[in-house]
């Protein structure tokens, strides 16, 4: 004989709705934001790499020639190539080579855009914790953007 057991389901079904975490709507907007923007920013990349390889854009550094560079330290790849230092390449854009790096640059800055959607809701929440948490790390990653330091090599 082979007799099954029933189990009563409903005490399990109601710890999992209990169990349910609620997430703030300032959590969600920041983490919507890193969703669409990374992706954005994924899609950027393969564009401008395509349009580099491709050689619809014209190249400051041939892609045959990129060998002779890969071995280098990067100081010595920026004065070789006669590339300018720091945010220097913002005026390079229109080469092929140097337009990736808007994608790159774009990834790098959502965490600071995404901290700016955080800071009115902590401080509307009168948390001043996570208000001094958030306007730290803005001043942080933007210090650290800026260049101004001059450190790592640039």
């Amino acid at each position: 004989m082979n007799a099954q057991l029933k189990t009563n389901d409903a005490p399990v079904k109601a710890a999992q709705k209990k169990a349910a975490v609620e997430v703030a709507p300032e959590q969600v907007k920041y983490a919507n934001l890193l969703l669409y923007g990374s992706w954005a920013g994924i899609f950027a990349l393969l564009i401008s790499f395509a349009l580099y390889m491709s050689g619809i854009m014209p190249s400051y550094v041939e892609p045959s020639q990129m060998q002779y560079y890969w071995t280098m330290k990067a100081s010595d790849y920026l004065a070789a190539a006669n590339v300018p230092h720091g945010w220097g390449w913002l005026k390079m854009v229109g080469y092929g080579d140097f337009l990736p790096l808007l994608g790159i640059a774009w990834l790098g800055i959502l965490t600071i855009l995404g901290y700016f959607i955080l800071l009115p809701a902590y401080i509307k929440k009168k948390d001043g914790i996570y208000s001094a948490i958030v306007v730290l790390e803005i001043l942080v990653l933007t210090l650290a953007a800026s260049g101004i330091l001059k450190v790592g090599g640039h």
